[in-house]
């Protein structure tokens, strides 16, 4: 029976335990190959050649984007590379248990030590927790695509990621990884689950960072230890519809966040807060719910996971980031595609009565990339939109977005890591 890999320096308190159902798949898998993490001192980094390019006439700019491509190569000759065995015609958008996470543990000092990676497993905490008692805890979301060669696998923005997640643990009291910390820890996750990234047009990879406060804390009061962990999970399309449109009601009455409070950040409290109104959506047929301020109750904020934009007369609008608002990552890309393609965008206060009248809606994250909005119910009216696809923008900033993820055209952003 192969043994869980054990950090320095990890409590005993925060070890994996791998579920025996999942130790011993692991241990019939590694009869025939060798599943051991690649070692730090095996990962070299090195700049990388452009990417094929295919659509790259419609890609401009970039000046502003400074940071260089970056490729982690592994030169260990036992590393997988196989792809893993599944369906990948009917993955879903749905927890898949693979080989490795990352573990890294912060003591009261603030500083976080070197991580490992541990074999997927359970985590032991106090019941006493920080993050059980009083929900101090942040994730992450960030996905890694395999190009059409097979076998180089590109992250989209991990830095981008680092900074909100900082920018949330200061919010919450928290210390948090380095950006460096951050995306060397995603590389050597995304690398160690390698077989997991579908094949080319299949899906990807979904990366989950979380940093919790595992430390025991009776009075409320920030944790005295924290515990930064990534794993990640083959997926398809969020949304059941796939790319298909997605049907939007307004809701009224439940308010996902307040000036204020904490709904600028990905905390994990924003979340639950969501799942009665989503529930009683998606029991109506709806699709997701979108939300309005809480104070006017006629500004657009977001969907329950998603941001959302509307499109009029070529122009493209969306609500402005003020603090109630997640600045998604996709959302700030999807800005900066669409203005290359010569779209005039604006960020600012929009009304659902806009909304009711826009020529397109569609809405934008990690998860569902850009998802088209077929309709929109608002007090028991309905109104839908285009003819059952894409509208002309939605797929035209689609269709970059999606290129530059996937390595088919030229990264003029500078937004991409290949890893090999």
């Amino acid at each position: 029976m192969e043994r869980a890999v054990i950090s320095p320096g990890l409590n005993q308190n925060y070890l994996l335990f791998p579920s025996r159902a999942f130790s011993t798949r692991l241990h019939s898998f590694s009869s025939t190959r060798n599943l051991s993490p690649p070692s730090s001192s095996s990962l070299k980094l090195h700049h990388s050649s452009s990417s094929s390019s295919v659509l790259s006439s419609v890609i401009n700019g970039g000046a502003s984007f400074t940071r260089c491509n970056a490729v982690l190569s592994n030169s260990s000759s036992t590393e997988v590379s196989e792809i893993a065995d599944i369906d990948w015609d009917n993955i879903g958008f749905g927890l898949k248990p693979t080989d490795y996470m990352y573990v890294m543990k912060c003591d009261i000092d603030g500083e976080f030590t070197k991580g490992e990676l541990q074999r997927f497993g359970n985590i032991e905490v106090s019941p006493s927790a920080g993050v059980l008692n009083y929900g101090q805890g942040l994730f992450e979301g960030l996905k890694a695509y395999r190009k059409e060669d097979g076998n180089s696998i590109l992250l989209f923005r991990p830095e981008e990621n680092a900074n909100r997640l900082r920018n949330g643990a200061e919010r919450m009291c928290m210390p948090a990884p380095t950006v460096e910390q951050f995306v060397e820890a995603v590389k050597e996750t995304v690398l160690a689950n390698k077989r997991w990234v579908p094949p080319p047009g299949k899906g990807s990879l979904y990366v989950r960072p979380l940093l919790m406060g595992t430390g025991a804390v009776l009075g409320l009061a920030p944790a005295p230890e924290y515990t930064f962990i990534i794993y990640v999970s083959p997926v398809g399309n969020y949304f059941k519809e796939g790319v298909s449109p997605i049907n939007l009601i307004v809701e009224n009455d439940f308010h996902r966040a307040t000036p204020g409070g904490t709904g600028g950040v990905k905390t994990i409290g924003n979340y639950a807060a969501v799942l009665k109104a989503q529930s009683i959506a998606k029991a109506k047929g709806y699709s997701d719910v979108l939300y309005l301020d809480c104070v006017y109750k006629r500004f657009l904020e977001e969907v329950s996971s998603c941001n959302i934009f509307i499109v009029k007369d070529n122009v493209i609008s969306t609500p402005e980031i003020k603090g109630t608002i997640l600045p998604g990552i996709t959302r700030k890309s999807i800005i900066d595609v669409a203005r290359t393609q010569g779209f005039q965008v604006e960020e600012r206060n929009v009304t659902v009565d806009e909304l009711l009248e826009a020529d397109e809606v569609f809405c934008t994250g990690t998860a569902v990339v850009v998802s088209p909005v077929g309709s929109v119910t608002y007090k028991g009216k309905r109104v839908s939109y285009g003819e059952g696809t894409f509208g002309t923008v939605s797929k035209q900033v689609y269709t970059v977005l999606t290129s530059l993820q996937m390595g088919l055209i030229e990264d003029n952003m500078n937004w991409t890591v290949n890893l090999s």
